[in-house]
């Protein structure tokens, strides 16, 4: 059982707990994070969703819900390390984008890392694939549909200079 804190719109937590799966009431806001893991190639990492999850066979970045108790950051390296198997360093993290949804406030995270596609260990129930892509096959991919569409903001880092 996976267990969310509460925060309010203001991104307070509540003292509230949530169980995931169950409704989220109206107001309650959980945090998720989307990590995105440049090289020093400058390529960025993408993993493909199983094809049982929502927006199967997806490309997208690794991220998920921050489980209470959790830090924002504790979250996004957790995910990192369940998803594909790799831990980051904390220290080479910068969260970049911060914003609330319908129903969740989402940070979003960068790290700059190098490993192989080899040295990951893919969670088999969430991702069937991992790659390294340059930003040019990136946006193809997004613009093809092949890439999750509410990833899309992620073309305001070019102006914004966060990706390469």
């Amino acid at each position: 059982m996976e267990l969310w804190d509460i925060y309010d719109k203001d991104r307070i937590r509540t003292g509230r707990i949530h169980e995931r799966g169950k409704p989220l009431p109206a107001r309650d806001y959980h945090l998720v994070v989307s990590i995105w893991i440049v090289n020093s190639k400058q390529e960025v990492l993408l993993a493909k969703r199983h094809p049982d999850k929502h927006y199967p066979n997806m490309w997208e970045c690794p991220g998920g819900s921050a489980l209470a108790g959790e830090s924002s950051l504790d979250a996004a390296l957790r995910e990192v390390r369940e998803e594909i198997g790799i831990n980051l360093p904390s220290d080479k993290g910068k969260l970049i984008k911060s914003d609330r949804r319908k129903n969740d406030f989402r940070d979003v995270w960068l790290f700059h890392h190098d490993f192989s596609i080899e040295e990951t260990v893919l969670q088999p129930e969430e991702v069937i694939d991992a790659k390294w892509v340059s930003i040019l096959e990136l946006k193809s991919m997004f613009n093809d549909g092949l890439v999750v569409p509410t990833l899309g903001y992620y073309k305001s880092f070019f102006t914004e200079k966060v990706l390469p």
